[in-house]
């Protein structure tokens, strides 16, 4: 009888860039504690501030995971993103993952009626959550010549009405189209793209959305596993897809969400 040797996560030698990290209760900062972990070496980007205020929370916060990049990366600004990549081809010469975790929309467009969303608010919400991931892809394509693999993260919202995402539901179901469009373009390249869609979970992002705590309390009652989702086994799906236990898995939605997507009521 063949007993096999299972295989541990191993990242080591894997450059990884992550992206979205606010504070200690963001998905982005379980992902890239998973990723750590397991051996990546890790470049983590922030949102600059005024006062800097911003980028000095976020250094102190991943201090423990030891980055050897920490980059400035406003998704809307073109000559930030050159840089940040320049930065990553001439330190590490290539990258391995990338993991997008950038979302946002108005607070304003996060409740009330749909149709009171804004033709600005609307350019936005798609610009910053669903465009930025093929920006990203297209800057990170020359530096994964061996291969790799790309993350998004996306939300139920973007395949069925949840009350109040509005606009971002929108932006989701754009990002989850990318994610199929991208994968079939990179594929050839071993190139593997995939989002996971995580249960609700309390953080900053999450808050801005009109009667958060109610669907979490929902969620917890309804999900199979009767609870909602952790950061960490989101960021332990995360380091599987970035994994080459994943090897043959792109184009696809991971429901991270303790089951709450296959229930009917």
């Amino acid at each position: 009888m063949l007993v096999e040797e299972i295989q541990m996560i191993d990242l080591t030698g894997k450059n990884a860039l992550v992206t979205g990290i606010a504070n200690n209760r963001s998905i982005a900062w379980g992902i890239a504690q998973q990723l750590h972990k397991a051996g990546a070496n890790l470049g983590i980007t922030f949102l600059k501030d005024e006062k800097g205020k911003h980028e000095r929370k976020v250094a102190e916060l991943v201090e423990p995971l030891n980055p050897s990049l920490y980059l400035p990366c406003n998704v809307q600004d073109e000559s930030e993103i050159e840089s940040t990549f320049k930065t990553i081809a001439d330190k590490w010469g290539k990258l391995d993952i990338l993991v997008h975790c950038l979302a946002f929309a108005g607070k304003d467009e996060l409740s009330g009626d749909f149709t009171n969303t804004s033709r600005q608010g609307f350019s936005n919400a798609l610009d910053i959550s669903a465009y930025s991931l093929i920006r990203l892809c297209a800057a990170a394509k020359p530096l994964m010549a061996e291969g790799g693999s790309i993350i998004t993260l996306t939300y139920l919202g973007g395949v069925r009405v949840i009350p109040n995402y509005n606009v971002m539901g929108i932006a989701k179901a754009a990002l989850e189209m990318n994610v199929r469009y991208l994968a079939a373009e990179l594929g050839p390249l071993n190139i593997r793209v995939n989002a996971i869609s995580s249960g609700p979970i309390r953080t900053l992002a999450s808050s801005a959305v009109g009667g958060i705590l109610d669907m979490i309390h929902h969620v917890e009652e309804v999900a199979p596993l009767r609870r909602t989702v952790t950061q960490q086994e989101v960021g332990n799906a995360a380091a599987f897809l970035c994994s080459n236990l994943s090897s043959g898995i792109t184009g696809q939605v991971l429901y991270v969400d303790a089951g709450y997507e296959i229930m009917g009521m």
